[in-house]
């Protein structure tokens, strides 16, 4: 060879690789190079629109760990392609992903303006549904308050002592004789919860403040569920703590000393909201009325809020929650979300840390048409479909309102019967449009749509599990997955038009 080879030589001409490189072009990238300094001091970075075009193709193509990512640098000659025979480092590649996590994230808006461009964004039938993806976790991270508080007193105390004197000649990882068993472990923590319960209520008693004082407005036209009844209280104080930690989006620490302190502070955090939420219904019993003007007064037997926070947190990722999805047993997942046109383009991408997709149906709704808007498309999903997880009467009742149908099953498929209590109304009028031959050729557009999407991306791509921690992370790692998707949807439609 006379001369160095072309590359894009080596690859044909509707190569994937090439519908990445022309995408990125049209994008407006500012917000990735406002970052650095402009003043030429420092080693030089790799421009964020190579790095950009890199982990786009290498989503694409299923590939997200930066080590890998490294090697196909080496040996790929698309990969060649797009960083024009460089090599990044792998630790540069996740540092580039980590600095740049909700930026990423916002790409996913990027190609769906490509997507609006070439016109494969219908609003006709849009489905909705949700996948439980694997979070960065183990099950058997999840830890009790006991268990938390018990690992901090031990580590200040062995934080004293000499390590040769503490082991010997031990590796140092040895349970102690008393924890060898799981039966004596279980003993163990609810002793020690029996001791941490003790010492509250006796400082309790003695007028001190045991649980911090959250100022909690409950407003009961608001509820997601009934607002009948404590629980329902319960829970939608534990909502309004969850769309805090939304805003919020604390990252998960990386150091395992400060993610223990976090499961604590979070520990305390859910007591002090469940308190909170319990005087507002009881607030509400002592002032509220019934329709006929009756003071609801006292019902059932009184109710103690525990002193010490229940329940179980993933000392790994403390936004990841245990979850059941069937034919996979229990997980511990994130509960992700999306909204699907016919043609198979996901107009919105969305993360929900709570297992049941009850609630879900208007904010994913809701998201797509944010997303939309920010590219010029506008007007009502003709046809909303979603599974009867979804049904949410008042939800439903204010999208159709606003023009679309929504097509629900209020009964499961296993079910042969009709849930007592839902054989009129609302859930009789659905049973009778699903029954017509019409109802059921349109409500079957659902699995014929969003099913293979995530087959596709779960399957086909091998995305079943999140890398990032923590729910901002693992949103802008789900809407990157969602992106690349309709990526690979523009392409085919892009060589598709030209064949």
């Amino acid at each position: 060879m006379l001369l160095p080879p072309a590359l894009a030589d080596w690859l044909e001409d509707d190569h994937l690789v090439w519908t990445v490189l022309g995408a990125v072009d049209q994008m407006n990238l500012d917000a990735f190079y406002g970052s650095y300094r402009a003043n030429g001091q420092g080693r030089a970075a790799y421009d964020p629109q190579m790095m950009v075009c890199l982990l786009l193709y290498a989503y694409c193509l299923g590939i997200r760990s930066s080590r890998q990512i490294e090697r196909a640098c080496r040996g790929d000659v698309a990969f060649k392609v797009v960083t024009a025979q460089e090599i990044p480092d792998h630790s540069t590649i996740a540092e580039f992903r980590r600095r740049h996590q909700d930026r990423l994230g916002e790409l996913f808006v990027d190609v769906l303006a490509l997507c609006a461009e070439a016109g494969l964004i219908a609003l006709g039938e849009v489905a909705i549904d949700g996948t439980k993806m694997l979070a960065n976790a183990s099950l058997d991270r999840n830890r009790r308050y006991e268990s938390i508080v018990e690992e901090i007193l031990d580590q200040a105390e062995q934080a004293d002592r000499d390590d040769d004197e503490r082991l010997g000649d031990a590796r140092g990882d040895e349970l102690p004789a008393h924890l060898q068993t799981r039966e004596q472990r279980r003993e163990a923590l609810k002793a020690a919860r029996e001791r941490i319960q003790a010492r509250r209520e006796a400082a309790q008693a003695a007028g001190e403040q045991v649980v911090a004082d959250v100022e909690l407005e409950l407003v009961v036209d608001q509820f997601v569920t009934r607002p009948e009844g404590r629980r329902a209280w319960h829970r939608e104080g534990r909502r309004t703590l969850e769309a805090i930690r939304d805003r919020e989006a604390r990252p998960i620490p990386r150091d395992r000393d400060e993610r223990i302190a976090e499961v604590k502070r979070r520990f305390d955090e859910e007591l002090a909201y469940l308190h909170a939420a319990n005087r507002a219904y009881e607030h509400n019993q002592a002032t509220a009325r019934s329709r006929d003007g009756h003071r609801w007064g006292k019902r059932g037997a009184d109710w103690q809020a525990p002193l010490v926070p229940e329940g179980k947190i993933n000392s790994t990722d403390p936004d990841s929650r245990v979850m059941v999805q069937r034919g996979y047993g229990t997980l511990q997942a994130y509960n992700a979300q999306a909204a699907v046109t016919r043609e198979q383009i996901i107009i919105a991408a969305e993360v929900s840390t709570a297992a049941p997709d009850f609630g879900q149906l208007e904010p994913v709704l809701r998201a797509a048409q944010r997303d939309l808007a920010q590219v010029g498309v506008t007007g009502q999903p003709g046809v909303v479909l979603a599974d009867t997880g979804y049904w949410h009467k008042v939800q439903m009742e204010r999208i159709v309102a606003e023009g679309s149908i929504v097509l629900i099953p209020p009964d499961g498929g296993l079910r042969s019967d009709t849930r007592p209590g839902w054989n009129q109304g609302l859930y009789a009028f659905m049973r009778r449009v699903l029954g017509t031959e019409h109802g059921r050729e349109l409500y079957s557009v659902r699995k014929q749509t969003i099913e293979p999407v995530f087959g596709q991306i779960k399957h086909n791509r091998r995305m079943d599990r999140f890398l990032l921690r923590g729910r901002a992370a693992v949103r802008a790692e789900w809407r990157m997955i969602a992106a690349t998707h309709n990526l690979l949807k523009l392409h085919q439609h892009w060589i598709t038009a030209t064949e």
